[in-house]
């Protein structure tokens, strides 16, 4: 065995107990790790190829790579890690479609039907998720609006164009020879991802970051074909498979079809909604800090709902501290965790488990939502369309039978917002509204805190006040 298979079957080994690491938030960290190293071995590896005559190209790559991707994960805030991921997604699509366009360049004509089918539809698959990792990466990052943006005719028009490079890559299977032709498919398949993600709703970030992520792998995987690159078809498969299956997980966690999320343009409020105007709608209950400190002090079970103000405010570490302090005073806490909360698969995941939050405390949503009934305060931090009754009550609402958190069924419940504004997917949160509902306006990290401080104050003046009874 030579040295470049030795660490290629090593790497391979590291990438699959990687991914079985990452199923489990536990073991998260650990995967990641195993991950890493994985690469780590799998470029080291490729240094053997017997094709490398020289390594100054290959070092200077080595050496900008690892410096912007010190960068990145130094400098980048949590919050901003949705769209880095789909901007990355983005750059390991450009390097496969460049990688099959070399090899286009380098062969042409001279391409057997079988590496021309492969070095096809890894320009295909890279050329759109190019562009649709940069739409994503656009609209979660506020460049482009996160409303999805429709037309008629427009997913006939989108399946046309997907047939018009199916038919330009089976055409060159058999004449590789038509240049022309091969860079015409591409600039399609550039444009057919950004049409693929126009139309989808900012609320489907997950599922599109999750499917994004599937198309890279798979392109990764063709152009280990095209190489005969055994590290690259291993990492290729794994990745375009678990991208799948977890897309497909998602989708059922909201109670949709796949086809539905990338043809349906969920996110968009429809004009025939029988749900109530703002103006229609019963007052807004708001409240202070102090107040939510006096419900937390007569609770003896409380829930946090993480949503994306969480992440924005960076509020973490302040959740975790007024979890401590409910916990001293014997409070039960727990998280409960949507699948689709967030920006990104396992958003809150990551989010808490920073602030060193206990895994057993995060609570999966079909075995939170019955304590919701016992639970005295449950405390929304920025989650809309997660905790929305309207999934349940107005069947004209775009996010009609998708399932939620059942907050609306706790004794209390203690909202923390900016302001008014609605969700990711455009529409009036019903919960606002219910009687048991105070709104606690301001910044999450900052509002936490003041409720934190508030029920520390209120614990101090029972204690006084019983040395006065004393």
């Amino acid at each position: 065995m030579t040295m470049l298979n030795f660490f290629y079957l090593v790497s391979s080994v590291f990438f699959i107990f990687g991914l079985k690491g990452l199923t489990h938030p536990e073991t998260a960290r650990r995967g990641m790790f195993m991950a890493e190293f994985g690469m780590l071995l799998a470029v080291v590896g490729t240094l053997f190829h017997h094709e490398i005559i020289n390594f100054t190209w290959i070092i200077a790559g080595l050496v900008l790579g690892s410096a912007i991707g010190l960068g990145m994960g130094l400098w980048i805030p949590m919050t901003a890690v949705p769209q880095r991921t789909a901007f990355s997604h983005a750059l390991g699509a450009l390097a496969a479609t460049l990688v099959g366009v070399s090899e286009y360049y380098r062969y042409g004509a001279e391409l057997s039907k079988v590496t021309m089918t492969a070095i096809g539809f890894e320009v295909l698959i890279g050329g759109l998720t190019v562009t649709g990792s940069l739409m994503a990466a656009g609209k979660l990052q506020g460049i482009i609006g996160g409303s999805p943006v429709t037309y008629k005719g427009q997913n006939a028009s989108n399946i046309g164009l997907l047939l018009v490079m199916a038919g330009i890559l089976i055409y060159l299977v058999f004449n590789p020879g038509n240049t022309t032709l091969f860079y015409i498919m591409i600039a399609a398949a550039a444009a057919f991802g950004f049409l693929l993600v126009l139309p989808i709703g900012a609320a489907d970030m997950p599922v599109v970051m999750s499917l994004l992520n599937s198309y890279a792998g798979l392109a990764d995987a063709a152009m280990g074909f095209v190489l005969m690159n055994k590290i690259q078809i291993i990492t290729g498969s794994l990745d375009g498979s678990s991208g799948v299956i977890l897309s497909i997980l998602m989708c059922k966690a909201m109670n949709r079809p796949l086809t539905n999320v990338l043809f349906g343009a969920f996110g968009q409020t429809p004009a025939a909604s029988t749900a109530q105007t703002p103006a229609e709608q019963p007052k807004v209950r708001s409240g202070t800090p102090k107040e939510a400190g006096e419900l937390f002090k007569k609770a003896k079970r409380a829930i946090i709902v993480p949503g994306y103000g969480m992440a924005v405010a960076q509020a973490q570490h302040a959740v975790r501290e007024l979890a401590t302090l409910l916990e001293k005073e014997g409070i039960t806490v727990k998280y409960a965790i949507h699948p689709v909360a967030g920006r990104m698969p396992g958003h809150m995941n990551v989010l808490l488990a920073e602030a060193n939050i206990p895994y057993e405390q995060l609570i999966d949503m079909d075995d939170i939502n019955p304590e919701f009934e016992e639970t005295d305060v449950s405390l929304v931090l920025g989650a809309n369309d997660v905790v929305n009754p309207a999934a349940k009550t107005d069947p004209a609402s775009p996010i009609y039978g998708m399932p939620i958190l059942d907050v609306e069924k706790s004794k209390a419940v203690i909202v923390i917002k900016r302001s008014m504004n609605p969700g990711f997917a455009g529409i009036e949160n019903e919960l606002f509204y219910r009687p048991n509902t105070m709104m606690v306006f301001g910044d999450a990290k900052g509002t936490v805190e003041k409720i934190s401080a508030a029920f520390k104050e209120l614990g101090k003046s029972q204690t006084a006040l019983q040395d006065v009874e004393v």
